[in-house]
């Protein structure tokens, strides 16, 4: 398992969520783009809503035309002009809602990729990815489809309920206060409920992450799990977190079911105080017939909003969970991305480490381990330079600082002269293009592969640096030239050309600065000839930084920099180390630099 991995059925802490608690109002900054179709949803409400409420106001009227026998007609066509029309407003405001509903998701996804995308490389560190993409996806899912119900339910019903509660002030005072009684008990134990909601959703929320990390986990590993025999091992391991997530989501079915039974008792109960105590008002003379039959009516349109508002409730409740864990993500810092000044070389030296010591940030309860120590070195503009060292000696450490994926926890380090702090990472990036030791190839086209590095290359200048890293028997093989696709992880590519494209990716930019990590590692013979001869073409007047697992990749190198337990134990060319540095020499004896 990766080091980053736990199971959660095994770590309890996991299974408490400390994030950001959701508040509705943070939904507010979603909002703000869709202020008109709201506005126009809360007019269509209250239009709606008189529409109905007159309802109930003119069966009270058919009923005293009957008692006095008038003409109905005139009534009754008013009543079904009523009643389609308030459908009708109803329909046309759930599409407006609805549609918001949508916008505010898309803006959600949209705002939290961006900060995704933009976080600091130690959060993913301490963070599995299927945890994070369950954000983008479950999260705003479960977002979309409560929050468009609860805006349908919540902005409509309630000014229903309302407006129902004034008519029925006005007919029988009394009679209301008995039914309010009964309806806020219930209330009461529903708002209760509903918070315990909340919470469950998203530890259930948590739950789904965690099942994600481990499908993801597993099969971005497929190949070596079905060469392993694991399937069953890790069918466990993604089955206990399934179950995790299925019992947190019966945790909230029983919560969601208390609310069902609560707001039918509250409604037969209130019905039978009304018929009951509005039945005895009537035979003592306080109130009419007409005037308890609209009590009824009205009593539905109060009491059946009432009931859809309740689950409107502990949907947005389920809402707010979902909305915590994006939160978590939305509060965390991006990159600092710099100062905006323009790089200007003022020095002969394209990198320079000055005293750097670097630990990467312990988990909680555990020390700092130091991975570089008080590191100085100087790599001259246009040199070429080679790290080696065992595996765990820094030297990918190395890259990443001068990337500033990280910050020294000591030192400084300068490019041409100056501090990296001087200029924005994108300046600094600018002028380095990085292959990193994996090769990574992005799912989709050889084109938007090389794209990566340069947006506006044209096709001739993405064939001419293919066929410089010895690529173009992959355009020749593949009938849509440059729009072939390479699959999930480069996966249609052998290793060698997933390296090489990787290579072709960077080199396309022309940056001043080339930092290749391993690049030639999955190579064969006649290929890492090729790829050396491309490489010596184009760092010509460029600075290139090699870390290489072959001696033949560093023999010819400016400059050699032996690294041993995050300190430089040697220094110099091929010749010089093998007569000065016992670890170069025995690591250039068995021609393979770890």
């Amino acid at each position: 398992m990766s080091e980053y991995y736990q199971d959660p059925t095994q770590n309890p802490k996991s299974r408490e969520y400390k994030g950001p608690r959701a508040k509705f109002k943070d939904l507010f900054p979603y909002l703000k783009d869709h202020k008109k179709a709201l506005y126009l949803a809360l007019v269509l409400s209250i239009v709606a809503a008189g529409f109905s409420l007159a309802q109930p106001l003119l069966v009270g009227q058919l009923i005293s035309a009957v008692e006095n026998q008038q003409d109905i007609a005139p009534l009754a066509s008013i009543l079904v002009a009523l009643i389609l029309i308030a459908a009708f407003v109803n329909a046309f405001q759930y599409y407006l809602l609805y549609r918001t509903g949508e916008g505010v998701v898309r803006t959600t996804r949209k705002a939290l990729v961006s900060r995704l995308l933009r976080l600091p490389i130690a959060e993913y560190d301490r963070r599995r990815i299927g945890d994070l993409v369950s954000r983008v996806g479950s999260d705003s899912t479960l977002l979309k489809s409560v929050l468009t119900q609860g805006l349908v339910d919540i902005v409509g019903n309630a000014i229903l309920f309302i407006g129902a509660v004034v008519a029925m002030a006005i007919i029988d005072p009394l009679l209301l206060v008995s039914t309010l009684a009964v309806v806020f008990t219930a209330v009461a134990a529903i708002a209760l409920t509903g918070r315990k909601i909340r919470s469950a959703t998203t530890k259930a929320q948590m739950r789904v992450g965690e099942m994600s990390s481990a499908v993801e986990r597993a099969l971005s590993a497929i190949r070596t799990i079905r060469a392993s025999r694991a399937e069953d091992k890790e069918s466990e391991v993604i089955g206990k977190a399934a179950d995790a997530a299925y019992e947190q989501g019966l945790a909230i079915a029983k919560l969601s079911a208390a609310v069902s039974p609560i707001a039918q008792i509250a409604f037969n109960t209130a019905f039978i105080v009304v018929l009951g105590f509005g039945g005895l008002r009537v035979a003592s003379g306080a109130t009419e017939i007409s005037s308890l039959v609209t009590f009824v009516i009205l009593l539905f349109f109060m009491i059946g909003p009432l009931i859809s508002a309740f689950g409107a409730y502990t949907s947005v409740m389920g809402a707010l969970g979902a909305m915590a864990r994006i939160n978590e993500i939305m509060v965390l810092a991006e990159e600092e991305t710099g100062v905006t000044g323009t790089h200007t070389p003022v020095s002969q030296t394209a990198i320079e480490f000055r005293n750097v010591s670097f630990s990467y940030e312990p988990a909680e309860g555990e020390e700092a381990q130091g991975i570089l120590h008080a590191v100085n070195l100087e790599i001259p503009r246009g040199s070429r330079v080679a790290l080696v060292g065992p595996s765990g000696a820094g030297k990918s450490t190395i890259f990443s600082l001068i990337e500033r994926f990280y910050e020294p926890t000591q030192g400084e380090i300068l490019l041409d002269g100056q501090p990296v702090t001087e200029f924005s990472r994108a300046e600094l990036r600018s002028q380095i293009g990085y292959v990193e030791q994996d090769a990574p190839v992005l799912a989709g086209s050889i084109r938007e592969n090389l794209l990566l590095s340069k947006p506006d290359a044209s096709d001739d200048e993405l064939k001419e640096v293919l066929r410089m890293v010895n690529l173009e028997e992959v355009l020749q093989r593949e009938t849509k030239g440059l729009d072939a696709e390479v699959g999930e992880n480069g996966i249609m590519l052998s290793g060698g050309e997933r390296q090489r494209l990787a290579i072709a990716r960077a080199l396309l930019a022309a940056p001043p600065i080339l930092l290749l990590d391993e690049s030639t590692s999955a190579l064969d013979g006649p290929n890492e000839q090729r790829m050396r001869e491309a490489i010596d073409a184009v760092a010509k007047d460029r600075t290139l930084i090699v870390i290489a697992h072959r001696l033949s990749t560093v023999v010819d190198s400016d400059q050699i920099i032996v690294l041993k337990s995050g300190e430089i134990i040697g220094t110099g060319t091929h010749s010089e180390l093998v007569k000065s540095t016992p670890l170069y020499a025995e690591l250039a004896k068995h021609q393979l630099l770890l």
